[in-house]
């Protein structure tokens, strides 16, 4: 089982689906990947902590010829990422964006007949507004090297870091249906998760960052009234990586505590 991202959503699914396999788990920094591997080791499971930039096609190639060493790779979670609040909109198209593309595809390569794979998404890309469909289908099936060039990415045509964000998780969902296809041709599925507000370290920098008083608002507002949990992610992740799943690929779950039918249909709204 590949991990990418050691936070609390990478962890919690993990925790949830990881027990009886080794589980290799990928991140930037390989003190945090060591500290949860290490939680996690304790706890009874079997984890191997790697440095891996998911920016980089020869990091992500690298992560998975070392989790081929243990054996065939049968589940994928991506939970790597940056938020609007953390980096600039060059390196949240490169890692989110582009980042994500080619891991799908490259595990896309090797995932074993009967595997699964989930990426963590973004309730966020649900609020932008709808692109074209000729706009959609560039971003599900551009070769992944030739993604950053595409005109809607250039810096000009990008708002602000909350754009680029939200473009890139729209990316990832449409990356998702897109290799699905190719997935199934191995006998494997592939899906998203689109969390709303999850209280984890990523989310409090958004809470103390410029537009925490936005997000505070969100779920204070959505018909949930609350921020979720990454134990609640698991819950759906385990679905999809499960035999219960076994119909369902190429999908993106939202699961947002109601934040985006109150923006578009409730006091959320702009």
């Amino acid at each position: 089982m590949i991990v990418t991202g050691a936070g609390q959503i990478g962890m919690a699914i993990a925790r949830r689906v990881g027990y009886g396999m080794k589980v290799v788990l990928g991140d930037k920094s390989l003190e945090h990947a060591k500290a949860i591997a290490e939680t996690m080791n304790q706890a009874g499971f079997d984890v191997v902590p790697v440095e891996m930039d998911l920016s980089s096609r020869d990091s992500i190639c690298r992560l998975i010829a070392q989790a081929q060493t243990y054996g065939e790779i049968t589940k994928l979670v991506n939970a790597a990422g940056v938020s609007p609040s953390q980096a600039p909109i060059e390196a949240i198209l490169r890692v989110d964006l582009y980042g994500t593309a080619v891991l799908l595809e490259e595990v896309g390569k090797v995932i074993r007949a009967g595997g699964a794979g989930v990426t963590i998404s973004s309730q966020s890309g649900w609020r932008m507004p709808a692109l074209t469909p000729e706009q959609d289908e560039l971003l599900a099936t551009t070769p992944t090297e030739q993604l950053l060039e595409l005109d809607m990415l250039q810096p000009e045509n990008i708002q602000d870091t909350l754009h680029a964000y939200q473009i890139a998780k729209r990316c990832n969902e449409k990356r998702v249906m897109a290799q699905s296809v190719t997935w199934g041709e191995r006998g494997a599925r592939l899906n998203a998760i689109a969390p709303g507000i999850i209280v984890t370290p990523l989310a409090i920098d958004e809470f103390n960052g410029p537009r925490g008083a936005f997000y505070k608002n969100m779920f204070a507002k959505c018909p949930a009234g609350r921020p979720g949990t990454a134990d609640e992610v698991a819950n759906v992740a385990e679905l999809l990586l499960g035999e219960k799943g076994a119909f369902i690929t190429g999908s993106t779950f939202l699961m947002d505590g109601g934040a985006t039918a109150s923006y578009f249909y409730g006091p959320l709204k702009p």
